[in-house]
């Protein structure tokens, strides 16, 4: 207790380090795999995409009938046999990997401890601080830096639950074998043309997900959060980056 007494008494300039654990290794193996999976898709849809760079609705569309969107790309036949190959085998391991960190993060309370908000913090006036603090690109404090804010919990809640179900149920409505055995899942969306339209909007929002993500861990610190996710810990007080 003396020795805590006396590394509190410290001045900020002389307090050494403090390493804490900031992610489980489930959360850290499964953000890795995601991540890689995630980059792996979107470069096969692109290539998918540019095979037809058209939007639908409804059950049926091709070149001669009339789109919903025509989507300013230029179009390439000969990229779309590899680009399913890879986008198949990439959205099965985004599958699994997800399910796992799900389970895990169900079983450890990961999503009630970390990510679901605190009544108080859903206060309206609490969010507009921090939205305003992220529009301005206010680095955060270094103990508010330590567990996630009200905005990044209602976000990652999101994307967790609503965006990267959406856009895996969209995919397999896409699917004419998992159509063929549970015709529910394409019925629902109205075709398999109107998922895949939903499947292109879902994913462009996870795009601009994953672009102010990186944006805002470069803000507060890109080595540091990403050292955290390597290895788990992350260091307080005096820190040499």
């Amino acid at each position: 207790m003396a020795e805590l007494a006396q590394v509190g008494a410290l001045p900020n300039q002389n307090r050494p380090a403090l390493s804490s654990l900031r992610h489980s290794a489930i959360v850290r193996t499964t953000h890795w795999i995601n991540s890689i999976s995630f980059l792996a898709l979107l470069t096969s849809g692109v290539a998918i995409l540019l095979a037809h760079p058209r939007l639908y609705w409804g059950e049926t569309g091709s070149f001669g009938s009339p789109a919903l969107i025509e989507l300013p790309l230029p179009l390439n036949l000969n990229q779309s046999g590899w680009g399913r190959s890879l986008h198949f085998l990439s959205a099965w391991v985004c599958v699994l990997n997800g399910a796992v960190y799900v389970f895990c993060g169900w079983m450890s309370h990961h999503f009630k401890t970390n990510m679901v908000p605190d009544r108080e913090d859903i206060a309206f006036g609490r969010i507009l601080k921090k939205l305003s603090e992220a529009w301005h690109w206010k680095k955060p404090k270094e103990e508010e830096s330590s567990q996630y804010n009200v905005i990044q919990r209602i976000t990652y809640l999101g994307v967790v639950f609503m965006l990267f179900p959406l856009m895996i149920v969209t995919g397999l409505a896409m699917s004419p074998g998992v159509t063929a055995a549970v015709p529910l899942i394409v019925e629902a969306f109205g075709g398999h043309q109107s998922a895949r339209t939903i499947h292109f909007f879902v994913t462009n929002l996870l795009v601009a997900f994953f672009i102010i993500h990186l944006a805002m861990v470069s803000l507060a610190g890109f080595w540091i959060r990403t050292r955290a996710m390597i290895t788990g810990r992350q260091t307080r007080g005096k820190e040499r980056v």
